[in-house]
């Protein structure tokens, strides 16, 4: 009898371990996918060009209802799990339905952060996460004036959206630069001059400090006293694991669920990946980390001894129109050393940061051409001084030169 498997989430990284263990597994467990959202799992990547118009619904979807179904896993969507009784191996649904597991896995993601500010409840601010913040947007945002609060991936994302079907966007960001945490100055300088060329009023060191309006939001006020109309308030600043029910299930939980290299929560029959998983102190916002983390996992529950040992930070996609990729180490530090291209009237900037003749990081930003090579040459620790003045050329000039 297949022994009864339920994931908590129908997110990217829940379809990415069904898909697994479909690979692995089929048959030896009976498998249910229970998520709040009431619709199938789609790709939270692509909200920005579905709220932009570019694509339609449907695109963004990862699998289809019959995908699940040939699978044999159970789809319980629009009920979210209210409770975890860890003595009966039992989760309860919003409503009252009670499942039976041998073992769960939390996949339960993170929910957006919201600023402290004063007026934050006000009508018309909102947070960017779903395909129902997309359509709330889509129905205002035409003409409207908007403030998107936060110059990190979401918040480019959102800004650029919202531009691309009409709002009147200024963006505001409270770090020096756009996507600190990915770019350096220079790279992200080329990806600001982009943007703003694109419509969008983008506003460093700066951020929010009322948002006003009576009975909805009418303006964001700055800390100079200044004020910004604002029709419609995005806030993306960032997000925080989901683990209420971790929480009241009595589990470990420091930022997120606490998971061994195993992904096995302080409970041997409870597993918890993506973005509510802290492992090794670390928590990450990104998808791939969520699905290395299912592959993992999905190894293990087909009992073979792989690890998880953390993962390798990358970023590879399109901000605002505009190619962007990093990994590693993006600043030169002490013992490093760069090799750069760029070319600012093609909008081009190539950035590569050795280690002891070891590709440590790198920066593309306007021409990603080659990401995964890099990514790769990272990843393997190689020495690469043989190729060293040639990688801002790409991975078919590198292998030419190193023959």
């Amino acid at each position: 009898m297949a022994e009864p498997l339920i994931i908590v989430g129908n997110g990217m990284a829940a379809t990415r371990l069904a898909d697994e263990l479909s690979q692995r597994v089929l048959g030896r467990y009976s498998i249910a996918v229970i998520g709040d959202e009431p619709r199938l799992a789609y790709n939270r990547v692509l909200l920005s060009p579905l709220l932009a118009g570019e694509i339609g619904g449907s695109e963004i979807e990862l699998k289809p209802a019959e995908w699940w179904r040939a699978r044999g896993v159970s789809t319980f969507y629009g009920r979210a799990v209210t409770a975890i009784d860890r003595a009966a191996k039992t989760v309860t649904l919003s409503d009252g339905l009670s499942l039976p597991y041998g073992k769960l896995v939390l996949a339960t993601g993170s929910r957006p952060l919201m600023p402290p500010v004063p007026g934050f409840e006000l009508p018309g601010v909102a947070t960017f996460r779903d395909v129902a913040d997309a359509a709330r947007f889509r129905a205002v945002a035409a003409g409207a004036h908007v403030v998107v609060i936060g110059g990190g991936l979401l918040g480019l994302e959102a800004a650029y959206g919202l531009a691309r079907i009409g709002g009147k966007v200024t963006l505001l960001h409270l770090a020096d630069r756009l996507m600190e945490r990915q770019l350096d100055r220079e790279g992200a300088s080329l990806l600001a001059a982009a943007i703003a060329a694109r419509g969008i009023d983008i506003r460093l060191n700066c951020t929010a400090e009322r948002f006003v309006g009576e009975g909805r939001v009418e303006a964001v006020e700055l800390p100079d006293g200044s004020a910004i109309p604002a029709d419609l308030v995005v806030v993306a600043i960032g997000v925080r694991p989901r683990v209420e029910l971790a929480v009241a299930a009595g589990l470990d939980v420091n930022r997120g669920i606490d998971v061994d290299d195993g992904l096995a929560s302080s409970d041997p029959a409870i597993f918890a990946i993506g973005e509510c998983a802290e492992h090794r102190g670390q928590t990450y916002g990104l998808v791939e980390p969520a699905y290395e983390q299912a592959r993992v996992l999905a190894a293990r529950l087909a009992d073979r001894r792989e690890r998880y040992t953390g993962s390798l930070l990358s970023t590879n996609l399109k901000v605002s129109g505009v190619g962007v990729f990093s990994a590693g180490e993006f600043d030169a530090g002490e013992g490093t050393e760069t090799v750069v291209l760029r070319d600012p009237a093609a909008g081009i900037y190539r950035k590569f940061v050795l280690r002891e003749g070891r590709l440590a990081g790198c920066v593309l930003v306007g021409d990603t051409q080659g990401a995964l090579f890099y990514l790769g040459l990272i990843r393997s620790g190689q020495d690469i001084s043989a190729i060293r003045t040639d990688l801002p050329f790409g991975e078919s000039y590198c292998v030419r030169e190193a023959a």
